[in-house]
């Protein structure tokens, strides 16, 4: 059996205030193509179908746009989609019974009851069964009536709250198993700093939102969705595949692609526990499909004498080492005559120590280093420090949901 992982389409996304309507309509049309030739028997799509939790009517055209063509390109296909973080659950979750009926499985909700599990959606090949855990995106407050709460009666962290979630889920160890998630999975041996993150992603203060990766072990495979640069958690068969397309600047350079999944016969002769890479790899193999976008995302160093040389309708930056003061007007004119798809203009500056800095070279701090410092951070303990953060998230999830209901980024 093969499928398809994708994941954060964030349709109705814009970069630096660039409609990506075409840009998107495009890669998805690449993808359906893909699919009309590779013919995979399920395509999972693992979160961020939109950019926003209300999305635009143009927003939500093009995505059943996308699942006509997907029909009409594989129509013996399984789809599989979770809700991701930017989703709204509820709307995703409408009309999940009757779509089921046509085998395209929208799962908007985590079970939230006691009684309720896990969505899985089992599809069968020569080699028997195949389990598909679909589960969205999930906040501890969520799922608390589930997973209880700690002896102070406070919601668990996102870890246990996951954990506990998937300790209930019956899993075979002899059938194959799919999780499809979209959380933040750390690989065991690292800190939440170390995974590196685009700045188009949503990030909690303080990354309570992060869940150790090896609640994974007991999957064949998990098609993870969130982070948007393609990348494994420890594992070949832990795999984020990132966005489709460049959703921030800083994503520059990153070939995206599609995952594709093939599974074969799982023997379990001679294994024991949680199997290794190398037991899972007689079984499951993966491939990245490349995609290429309509445009590229770029940076452009050089004098704007340099730089007009080479014009260009991709998405750019432009960083000028002119020294000498230019004709601002003049200067914009020609970048945006050269640049139609112009993102941003940099110039680059002289400090009195004679070292050179690029306006915009560093990270700005986040919201708890600011208030941190503010407050002389040597003051602060840990119960501070924990009460920050939950302010800090809670103001977050505010602010997120009046962005959401106002419709304005």
């Amino acid at each position: 059996m093969r499928f398809f992982h994708l994941s954060d389409l964030h349709i109705g996304l814009k970069l630096k205030n660039r409609d990506l309507k075409e840009d998107q309509e495009y890669i998805l049309r690449e993808i359906t193509d893909i699919a009309r030739e590779r013919k995979p028997d399920a395509v999972v799509i693992a979160g961020d179908i939109y950019d926003r939790a209300v999305p635009s009517a143009e927003a939500v055209g093009v995505f059943d746009a996308f699942l006509t063509g997907l029909r009409e390109a594989v129509p013996g296909a399984e789809i599989l989609v979770i809700s991701g973080n930017h989703d709204s659950p509820q709307r995703v979750n409408c009309f999940r019974s009757l779509l089921s009926e046509e085998h395209v499985y929208m799962i908007g909700l985590p079970p939230m009851k006691k009684g309720e599990n896990v969505e899985k959606v089992t599809l069968h090949d020569e080699f028997g069964p195949i389990h598909f855990y679909l589960l969205p995106f999930v906040k501890p407050s969520m799922v608390k009536d589930i997973t209880g709460t700690d002896e102070n009666g406070n919601n668990l962290s996102y870890d246990a709250a996951f954990r506990k979630l998937l300790a209930a889920v019956p899993i075979d160890p002899s059938e194959r198993n799919i999780l499809v998630s979209h959380q933040f999975f750390v690989p065991a041996g690292k800190s939440a700093d170390e995974v590196e993150r685009s700045d188009s992603e949503i990030r909690t203060v303080g990354n309570i939102d992060q869940i150790g990766a090896d609640v994974l072990a007991p999957f064949d495979y998990a098609a993870l969705g969130h982070i948007h640069k393609p990348m494994k958690v420890g594992s070949e068969f832990l795999r984020y595949c990132g966005t489709p397309i460049c959703c921030s600047v800083d994503e520059e350079g990153q070939q995206k692609g599609i995952i594709e999944v093939e599974l074969g016969r799982k023997d379990l002769t001679g294994t024991a526990g949680i199997l290794t890479d190398e037991e899972r790899s007689k079984y499951v193999k993966t491939a990245v499909l490349p995609l290429h976008p309509l445009h590229e995302v770029k940076t452009l160093t050089g004098t704007l004498a340099e730089v007009t040389k080479e014009p260009s309708d991709d998405y750019v930056t432009v960083l000028l080492t002119d020294e000498a003061d230019l004709d601002i007007v003049d200067m914009q004119d020609r970048l945006r005559l050269c640049f139609p798809n112009l993102l941003e203009i940099r110039r680059q500056q002289r400090f009195r120590t004679g070292l050179r800095r690029y306006r915009g070279d560093e990270k700005a701090k986040d919201p708890m280093e600011l208030i941190t410092d503010f407050l002389g951070g040597e003051g602060l303990d840990e119960e501070d420090r924990k009460l920050l953060a939950d302010v800090l998230n809670t103001a977050g999830s505010e602010q997120e949901s009046l962005t959401d209901e106002g419709g304005h980024s």
